[in-house]
C-alpha cells in the first residue's frame, strides 16, 4: 500500500472515511473497503484563513494564543477530522531551525485556538492542514513576527541524513538520492540499542505510521505527508518534489506512548522532466 497525493483534477474520488486516498471511479479504499467517492468542482471551495494572536504583539518566551477562524463568506465554515484531529498547525521559524506540530481546538464559535510559546523573536511561518466539510484537503499559510531578543541566525544547512533523537537512529537512508520531476521514496530506518526497528516497533500516530513534514529553505514551499511501512522500513513514503533546493524535513513516529521528531537536511537536485503521476498523499501550501 502506498501513501496519495492530493489532486484538485477532474474526476478524482476519494474515500470519505480517509480523505487522503485518491483513485478513479470502481476504486475502494485499501484502509478500510469503502467505495470511493468523487470530488466534484462543487466540493472545490474558497476558504478564507484568519489568524488573530493574544496579545496582538507575541514577546519571545511568553505564551500567546492563536485564533484561527476558516470561513467563506464571513462564516465560519465546519471541518471534518483528518487524522484524528480538524487542524493540523505545524509552525517553524524562518530559519527551519524549531518545529513544532500542534492540534487547535475547535471554539463554541467555530473558531480554533491553542497557546504557543515562540522560544526566539523574528519571523515564524504556520502551516494549517485542514479539510473543509465535503471538500478536499487544503493547507494554508500564515507568518506572524515575535518580538525581543535571541533570534536564531545561524541555521547549518548542510546535508544531514541521520538523526539522534531519545535514544533512537533515524535515517533517511536514500536523502542523497532525492530529484526533482520524479515519484520517490523516502526509505527511513529507525535503530535502538542495535536493533533495527520494524513496522510492528513503530505505534499509529494519528491514523498514521507516522507524519512528516518538509520545507524549502528559499521559497518555504510546505509538503505533509503520511507514510507507511513496507517490509524493509518502518517508514516509508512517496513524494514528488517540484522545485530544486534545501530542504528541511521532520518526522514525528511514535514508540511506546512518546512522540519522537527526527530531523533531517537535504539537497533536492534537479531531474530529468516526466509525465510520471504516480499518487501519493502530501499536501501542498504555495
Amino acid at each position: 500500500m502506498k501513501n496519495h497525493q492530493h489532486s484538485n483534477s477532474d474526476s478524482v474520488y476519494t474515500c470519505s472515511m480517509h480523505p487522503e486516498v485518491r483513485g478513479k471511479e470502481g476504486d475502494k479504499c485499501p484502509k478500510c473497503g469503502m467505495d470511493l467517492v468523487p470530488i466534484s468542482d462543487e466540493n472545490s471551495v474558497k476558504i478564507d484563513v484568519k489568524l488573530l494572536t493574544d496579545p496582538q504583539t507575541i514577546k519571545a518566551g511568553t505564551a500567546a494564543k492563536l485564533i484561527f477562524a476558516f470561513q467563506e463568506n464571513n462564516k465560519n465554515i465546519p471541518l471534518d477530522i483528518s487524522h484524528e484531529m480538524k487542524v493540523h498547525l505545524m509552525v517553524v521559524d524562518e530559519n527551519l531551525s524549531w518545529f513544532r506540530h500542534i492540534h487547535p481546538k475547535e471554539q463554541a464559535d467555530g473558531s480554533y485556538s491553542i497557546m504557543e510559546t515562540f522560544p526566539d523573536s523574528g519571523k515564524y511561518l504556520l502551516f494549517s492542514d485542514f479539510k473543509p466539510h465535503g471538500a478536499a484537503p487544503l493547507v494554508d499559510k500564515k507568518e506572524i513576527i515575535v518580538s525581543g531578543s535571541g533570534g536564531n541566525d545561524k541555521m547549518d544547512f548542510s546535508t544531514k541524513f541521520v538523526s539522534l533523537v531519545d535514544g533512537y537512529t533515524v535515517t533517511l537512508e536514500n536523502g542523497d538520492d532525492l530529484k526533482t520531476n520524479r515519484s520517490q521514496p523516502l526509505e527511513i530506518s529507525v535503530v535502538k540499542d542495535g536493533k533495527k526497528l520494524t513496522e510492528n516497533d513503530i505505534e499509529p500516530y494519528l491514523a498514521a505510521t507516522a507524519h512528516i513534514a518538509m520545507i524549502s529553505k528559499e521559497e518555504k514551499e510546505f509538503l505533509h505527508i503520511h507514510p507507511v511501512s513496507d517490509k524493509r522500513f518502518p517508514i516509508y513514503a512517496e513524494t514528488h518534489i517540484k522545485k530544486a533546493g534545501i530542504y528541511r524535513i521532520w518526522v514525528e513516529f511514535q514508540t511506546n506512548g512518546k512522540i519522537h521528531t527526527a530531523d533531517f537536511t537535504v539537497h533536492t537536485k534537479a531531474g530529468e522532466t516526466t509525465k510520471n503521476a504516480n499518487g501519493h498523499h502530501d499536501h501542498h501550501a504555495h
